[in-house]
C-alpha cells in the first residue's frame, strides 16, 4: 500500500463514521421495535388537534423517542420541527395519557380460567390502559409474601400486553411481622391491601384496625399506601325479616350489604388513619379506600379526614356510576359486585362527590371469574359469585355516562391518570410531560358501538361482563405503551412486551 493510500484511508473511516452519525441517529430506525410494537420506529411524532396536557388540551405534536416523551410542540409553534421523522396523523381524535388502573383482579397465577396475564393486558390494551396494578387476591396463592410476590412476577414475564404493577397483601398472619412485611415491600410490592370483611378467598382473611395501624407503620419507612375494601359486616339477617327476600332478586342481595357496613369500616378507619397526618407515627403512609359505593355518611367522613390532614384519597368505579340498583333484572346476576350498586340517588350523588373532587380517581375493580360461579341458570343473588368484568370498557363508560354531566377530556385524565400515577407511586406516568414515559391512548369520543358479539371483547369470559348489551360512546383507536404501539383497532402487538413494575 502506498504512502498516499495510507493518509487517505484513515480520512475515508472517520468521514464514514460523520456519515453515520448524522445521517442515521436523526433518521427513523425500521423494525428495532421487533415484535413488541405494531409500528416499527423508534422516534416518531403523533399529531393530533386535541392532545390533553396537564397544562390543558392543544393542537399540536407529541415527540416520541425509544420509550420517553421528549418534547411537545404546539402547532403554532412547529416552524419546520416536523420535516425529519415519522408521523401519525390522528387528525381530530384525542390523544391523551393512557389509563392507569390500579384495581384489577388478573386471578395469575393459579387461576388463570378466571382471566389471567394475557387476555386480561390484551382487554386492557384495547380499553386504552397502558399501566395496571394487580391485586394480590383471586389468584392462588395469594401474594402475602415475598415468595408469593416471586411467583406472580414470574407469571407476568413475557405475558403481559402492558406495563403491570403488584399490591401485596396486608393480611392477620404477616400484620405483625415486621420483617415478613418489609421482605414484602423490598421485593417490590407498590403497596398492600386489605378486606376488613370476608374477601371470600380463603387465604387473604379479613384484618381489623389493629392489623392495619401495624401495617401503615411498615407502610411509612416505605412511603406506600395501604388499599383498603371498607366494609364490616354488621347483623344482616335483621334487613331480611320483613318482605318479600327472593334470592333472584337484586333488592334482597341489597338489603344484606347496606351502608352501615361501608360507615362502620370507615369510621373505624379513621381512628388509624390520623396517624399518617405530619408528625404522627406513621407519617409517610397513604391510606386509599377502593370501591366507594355509598356517597352518604361515608364519603362524609372521608371529606372529614381529609380536612383533619389524614393523608386519604377515596376511588369510586364506573359501574357505580352507570348502573343503579332499579334497573337491575331479576336473576341477571352479572351486576352482583362489593359494595353493591346502590340506588338511583346514590349514584347522582356519587357523580356530584367526583366532580367536585370529593371522590378522588377511579379503578375498574375488575374482578371475573369463571362463568359457572354467576349462577346464571339459577339466577341467585345471595350464593353467585360477585364482581364486575370491565377492563376493556371502562374508558368509553366513563364519557358515555360521564357526557351528561359535562364531564372534560381533562377530567377524565385527572381521575384515570395523574391520580392514579400518584396512588402507585409511578413519577413517570399519568400525564403527557417530556421527560415521561409515552404511555398514550388515542380515542374518538364520537364514535358509537355496541357491545355485541360483533365487537372484539378480548376478556376471558365477555358473557359475565355487566356492560355487555350497552351502547357506548368513546372508540379506542391506538395504545401505545413506552412507546410501543401495542393495540390498533382491533389487532396487538405479536409478542407480550409489557414492563413488570416493580418499586424500588
Amino acid at each position: 500500500m502506498d504512502p498516499l493510500q495510507l493518509r487517505v484511508l484513515p480520512l475515508l473511516a472517520l468521514l464514514a463514521s460523520l456519515l453515520y452519525f448524522f445521517y442515521f441517529q436523526d433518521s427513523p430506525t425500521l423494525f428495532e421495535r421487533g415484535d413488541c410494537s405494531l409500528f416499527p420506529y423508534n422516534h416518531y411524532w403523533i399529531i393530533s388537534k386535541r392532545i390533553v396536557t396537564p397544562r390543558g388540551v392543544i393542537s399540536g405534536a407529541v415527540e416520541v423517542k425509544e420509550e420517553k416523551i421528549v418534547s411537545i410542540i404546539k402547532e403554532e409553534d412547529w416552524h419546520g420541527n416536523l420535516k425529519r421523522g415519522q408521523i401519525i396523523d390522528y387528525g381530530e381524535a384525542v390523544v391523551m395519557p393512557g389509563l392507569i388502573d390500579v384495581h384489577a383482579h388478573l386471578d395469575d397465577p393459579g387461576r388463570t380460567e378466571w382471566e389471567g396475564f394475557p387476555s386480561g393486558t390484551r382487554a386492557a390494551a384495547a380499553g386504552g390502559i397502558t399501566t395496571l396494578i394487580d391485586m394480590p387476591l383471586n389468584n392462588f396463592p395469594s401474594t402475602v409474601s415475598a415468595e408469593t410476590l416471586k411467583l406472580k412476577i414470574d407469571a407476568a414475564e413475557k405475558n403481559i400486553y402492558v406495563d403491570v404493577g403488584f399490591w401485596g397483601g396486608l393480611v392477620p398472619e404477616n400484620a405483625f411481622d415486621a420483617n415478613s412485611l418489609e421482605a414484602l415491600l423490598s421485593a417490590g410490592a407498590l403497596g398492600l391491601k386489605s378486606f376488613m370483611c370476608p374477601s371470600g378467598i380463603n387465604d387473604f382473611p379479613m384484618t381489623n384496625s389493629s392489623h392495619i395501624k401495624e401495617g401503615l407503620s411498615i407502610l411509612a419507612k416505605y412511603r406506600r399506601p395501604l388499599l383498603v375494601h371498607a366494609e364490616i359486616p354488621q347483623d344482616s339477617e335483621s334487613y331480611l325479616e320483613d318482605g318479600e327476600n327472593d334470592p333472584r332478586s337484586y333488592s334482597t342481595y341489597l338489603k344484606t350489604r347496606p351502608p352501615s357496613w361501608e360507615e362502620a369500616a370507615i369510621r373505624e378507619l379513621l381512628t388509624v388513619s390520623k396517624d399518617t397526618r405530619i408528625g404522627g407515627p406513621a407519617e409517610g403512609a397513604h391510606l386509599h379506600v377502593v370501591h366507594l359505593s355509598d356517597a352518604g355518611s361515608s364519603l362524609q367522613l372521608l371529606k372529614e379526614a381529609k380536612s383533619n390532614g389524614d393523608s386519604v384519597t377515596v376511588e369510586t368505579c364506573p359501574h357505580y356510576l352507570a348502573f343503579s340498583a332499579e334497573e337491575i333484572k331479576d336473576g341477571d346476576t352479572r351486576f352482583k359486585c362489593a359494595p353493591p350498586i346502590r340506588d338511583a340517588a346514590n349514584k347522582e350523588r356519587l357523580w356530584t362527590a367526583l366532580l367536585e373532587g370529593d371522590i378522588d380517581m377511579l379503578s375498574s375493580d375488575h374482578s371475573p371469574s369463571v362463568p359457572d360461579l354467576k349462577l346464571f341458570d339459577e339466577g341467585n343473588f345471595l350464593k353467585a359469585w360477585g364482581g364486575i368484568s370491565s377492563l376493556q370498557f371502562v374508558l368509553p363508560v366513563t364519557w358515555s355516562h360521564g357526557r351528561q354531566y359535562g364531564v372534560t377530556l381533562e377530567q377524565l385524565a385527572l381521575w384515570w391518570s395523574e391520580r392514579p400515577a400518584k396512588v402507585a407511586g409511578q413519577d413517570l406516568k399519568g400525564a403527557i410531560a417530556v421527560g415521561n414515559h409515552a404511555d398514550i391512548t388515542v380515542w374518538e369520543p364520537n364514535v358509537e358501538f355496541e357491545l355485541n358479539n360483533d365487537l372484539p371483547v378480548y376478556l376471558k369470559h365477555p358473557s359475565i361482563s355487566a356492560y355487555m348489551g350497552s351502547k357506548l360512546s368513546g372508540k379506542v383507536l391506538a395504545t401505545f405503551v413506552r412507546g410501543n404501539l401495542v393495540y390498533k383497532e382491533g389487532k396487538h402487538a405479536p409478542a407480550a412486551c409489557g414492563a413488570p413494575i416493580l418499586a424500588t
